[in-house]
């Protein structure tokens, strides 16, 4: 379930990481890779009155699995994003309770 939102970085860098970047982090999960989704909003940047290219920035929401876990997480989606020639890049987890989460009407606690 976890959910990866990507700011900052094109579509095309994305699609050229998604297959090899779900993989990895469906192995490190111990879960399904269609179990992930990825999304890219159309988001406009504005600085100083002009558009401007935003920030690689990579907002993770899923269900807490620990530290451990997270680090990884985040340092799989980080060589990933570098591979595409982006040279920094900011990675954050929301994290969801099981019992504020649904599934068809049905909390996951």
């Amino acid at each position: 379930m976890p959910q990866l939102i990507f700011k900052g970085i094109s579509v095309n860098q994305v699609k050229k990481i998604s297959t090899l970047l779900v993989k990895e982090l469906a192995d490190l999960c111990e879960c399904e890779t269609d179990n992930f989704t990825l999304e890219i909003p159309q988001s406009t940047f504005v600085f100083n009155d002009n558009e401007v290219q935003g920030f690689p920035f990579i907002e993770v929401k899923w269900f807490e699995r620990g530290q451990e876990l997270q680090d990884q997480f985040a340092k799989i989606i980080t060589k990933h994003v570098h591979s595409v020639t982006i040279t920094e890049v900011e990675v954050a987890f929301s994290v969801f309770l099981e019992a504020a989460y649904y599934l068809n009407g049905k909390n996951f606690a």
